[in-house]
């Protein structure tokens, strides 16, 4: 038991410390440090009900767009890719994948799936969908497309206007309306990650020589006629013309 003494002590120890007010270390620093966490943390959840989600990126599962495309060799357009993956009496795993697919109408459907969505809609995935490998080595079919004939950038050539055989090279033109050809952009590589943006843009896959003019997909002309059939819209007139930005494909990560 402690000594009266020592009780003594501890009482007015206790007694002097009545009325102190307690502070921290370097005096306001740390309320101040968490008034600025709180404000912050307002701030971010605000900007996150604002900002749009990844859902929301067009184009979206509930979108139906139209988009012509042509695959053009030299100077001509070949065979549309064949096969409707929608259709058949067996579901076509890319297509119930990706919901990307066409009518063997030079027009693909972009119906997308979740993993064709948003930032994910990318012309790799029309190409996947059908087993077409472009690269800047070159475009290859699968056996059941154009009879799975190979043009390499090594080994093929085209033939120029005076009927010499040049290098030929792999390059993507996609133009922002199928109906409006005066604004375009040439990519030169990373091609299947062309993103896929707006509804009734129109691209062309070409092998042909560097400088050479690329003509908008034959599609682009029907494309209101194809779209009418469907739904019932209206038909719009083809505008001709020509300006193109080359660039080059972004290069992304991720899903």
């Amino acid at each position: 038991m402690a000594s009266g003494s020592s009780a003594k002590k501890v009482a007015r120890l206790a007694q002097k410390g009545k009325g102190k007010k307690v502070r921290f270390q370097d005096g306001t620093l740390f309320p101040t440090v968490m008034a600025v966490v709180v404000i912050l943390g307002f701030g971010l959840i605000s900007y996150a009900r604002q900002a749009p989600s990844a859902t929301d990126i067009a184009p979206t599962v509930s979108d139906r767009w139209h988009i012509p495309i042509g695959f053009y060799h030299c100077d001509s357009f070949l065979q549309d890719l064949q096969g409707d993956k929608q259709g058949g009496d067996v579901a076509d795993p890319n297509f119930t994948k990706y919901g990307v697919f066409s009518r063997e109408d030079g027009v693909i459907r972009w119906y997308p799936q979740v993993a064709a969505a948003g930032k994910k809609a990318k012309l790799g995935v029309y190409l996947e969908t059908y087993g077409v490998t472009v690269d800047t080595k070159g475009i290859t079919f699968p056996a059941d497309q154009n009879k799975g004939v190979s043009y390499k950038v090594d080994t093929d050539k085209c033939k120029d206007e005076n009927g010499k055989e040049v290098d030929a090279t792999v390059q993507v033109i996609v133009w922002e309306k199928a109906n409006d050809s005066t604004v375009s952009k040439r990519y030169i590589t990373d091609f299947k990650n062309i993103r896929i943006d707006r509804d009734e843009m129109a691209i062309t896959i070409a092998f042909v020589p560097t400088g050479a003019e690329i003509p908008m997909p034959d599609s682009a002309e029907k494309l209101a006629e194809i779209v009418a059939a469907e739904y019932g819209a209206a038909p719009t007139t083809t505008v001709k013309g020509a300006t193109t930005t080359s660039v080059a494909a972004p290069t992304t990560t991720g899903g």
